[in-house]
């Protein structure tokens, strides 16, 4: 998977991990357990996604330079 896309993925899923809790604090959503859950687990889920893509990114970068620098 493209780094680009698993970083947007990651990214959507701490923003929901962000925003359930803050409509249960408003009283727009029942807090139960597995909501809290859910809202936990995307977000470590979303963080862990966006420093791999980050990682891959970075390491892809770094192969492309590198080819770069081999063919002068």
């Amino acid at each position: 998977m493209r780094p680009n896309r698993l970083m947007v993925i990651g990214f959507l899923m701490v923003l929901t991990g962000a925003v359930l809790p803050f409509l249960m604090v408003m009283r727009f959503m029942q807090s139960t357990f597995l909501v809290n859950f859910i809202a936990f687990a995307a977000s470590t889920i979303g963080i862990f996604l966006c420093v791999i893509s980050v990682a891959m990114y970075v390491g892809n970068a770094r192969r492309k330079d590198e080819d770069e620098w081999h063919d002068e």
